[in-house]
């Protein structure tokens, strides 16, 4: 499996796209993490360090900031928007990596959109 996600890594010109599915778990302090469902633990472990881009649909609940903007509640359960978590470190806990750096924490669920942004030309 990891050979080849290393040789899908290295094709020029094309774009490969894995959707796959997050497992909730829950440990004895209650705390929620999120991780990939996947066979065998080592492709989960290393699928993140192969690929460039790491993104979590989930849905989100849309709140009022104190400064009139908006921010995201994480609310897998209850949630109305559905939102791409693109950046790690995210404070929902959940996995994400944008290598591009041109990503927002949280983006549309608009896959052309998100190519887009990620190919764009570097501002000089």
């Amino acid at each position: 499996m990891i050979g080849l996600l290393k040789h899908l890594q290295h094709a020029p010109g094309k774009t490969v796209i894995f959707v796959g599915i997050l497992e909730r778990l829950t440990d004895e302090m209650n705390r929620t993490i999120w991780q990939p469902q996947m066979e065998g633990g080592k492709a989960a472990r290393e699928l993140p360090g192969i690929v460039d881009q790491v993104m979590t649909l989930s849905l989100f609940s849309r709140e009022e900031a104190p400064d009139g903007g908006v921010t995201w509640r994480h609310d897998p359960d209850k949630g109305q928007e559905r939102r791409l978590v693109c950046r790690s470190g995210n404070p929902w806990g959940l996995p994400a990596k944008d290598r591009s750096g041109r990503l927002d924490m949280t983006e549309p669920p608009d896959l052309g959109a998100l190519l887009s942004k990620i190919n764009q030309p570097l501002k000089g």
